[in-house]
């Protein structure tokens, strides 16, 4: 299992949360940008900088992120990509991406970027606070706990085989 970053709008706090997950679970992390990205200190950490277009970085999550890796992203179409790909994709605000709510995300975001356009609507999600923060590193705990325990299982039927 890897952890995947669209790093370039993730805020430094929640990569920090992530990281350190990281290194008490021992899982690796993929930061994904279209910028270059500072370097990390921890071998479980690497980064991928990606050129090309607009959407080179989630083009390369999707294709690299498999259905037992956990992508982190604001994104919402990036998330519902992931998603419709059998994955599994977390918002930095703490929302888990699902099958049964990615679709109405994307509606209200594609929703609310008209009613910008027409100037109905001034400006983006507030932002990122103290509560938001907290429901991110409790998402991503409750996340990671699911994940392993699912690879745990999955490898001892393996082993039993």
């Amino acid at each position: 299992m890897t952890i995947w970053i669209d790093a370039d709008a993730c805020p430094r706090i929640i990569k920090e949360i992530i990281f350190k997950a990281s290194q008490r679970l021992q899982l690796p992390v993929q930061l994904v940008a279209n910028a270059g990205l500072s370097k990390h200190h921890s071998a479980l950490i690497s980064s991928v900088v990606v050129s090309g277009g607009f959407d080179a970085a989630d083009d390369h999550i999707v294709l690299h992120a498999t259905a037992k890796d956990l992508v982190i992203t604001a994104d919402i179409p990036l998330a519902a990509r992931v998603v419709a790909r059998g994955g599994i994709a977390l918002d930095p605000r703490g929302e888990l991406y699902t099958e049964e709510n990615v679709g109405e995300r994307l509606s209200l975001r594609d929703l609310m970027q008209e009613l910008r356009t027409m100037g109905e609507i001034q400006g983006g999600p507030a932002q990122l606070g103290q509560a938001d923060r907290q429901r991110f590193a409790s998402a991503l705990d409750r996340t990671l706990t699911r994940l392993v325990k699912e690879d745990r299982v999955a490898a001892e039927r393996a082993n039993k085989k």
